[in-house]
């Protein structure tokens, strides 16, 4: 464990840490409230943090005095990076990928045809390729040329890339 603030004889101090210049104590500490902020939070400030509160003069009880809280920084997806794999020709197999570099939790990903289609956008990948990113296309025939839009998702947020197929 690493210290990153404390407050002692009336003197808050913020130890040398990544931390240091955004974290601090949300109210006056003899608030009776020692919430603690963390601002502009990055990925790596995920983990467990822990409070131990020791008043002079008391004698604590085992274990009441600290709490723990375990702290998950989530990240949008980066923009994914979409792929072709294979000849667009007619009778043809091909399979279009798509893929963020990052993302917390790992995105989950969609295929839609957006473009040329009769009812506006269609949701074309399955529940089973969401996590691989991946769509695969077989017996290619001429209508199956259009703008393919893959959307890469997770509770942060969403980013998009896409691919014109053309067969």
């Amino acid at each position: 464990p690493t210290q990153i603030l404390t407050y002692l004889d009336g003197v808050v101090k913020v130890e040398e840490t990544e931390l240091k210049p955004r974290v601090g104590f949300l109210y006056p500490v003899l608030s009776h409230n020692i919430s603690v902020f963390i601002n502009a939070t990055r990925e790596s400030d995920s983990g467990q943090y822990m409070c131990t509160v020791n008043v002079v003069g008391e004698a604590s009880s085992m274990g009441k005095n600290i709490g723990v809280i375990n702290l998950t920084v989530l990240v949008p997806p980066a923009t994914p990076s979409c792929q072709l794999h294979g000849e667009p020709t007619v009778g043809a197999n091909v399979t279009l990928s798509c893929s963020s570099r990052k993302g917390k939790p790992s995105p989950v990903y969609q295929w839609q045809r957006t473009a040329p289609t009769l009812q506006g956008s269609t949701r074309i990948s399955s529940p089973s390729d969401w996590h691989r990113g991946t769509l695969k296309l077989t017996n290619l025939s001429l209508d199956m040329s259009g703008l393919y839009v893959c959307m890469a998702e997770n509770q942060a947020g969403s980013a998009e890339c896409h691919i014109a197929l053309e067969v």
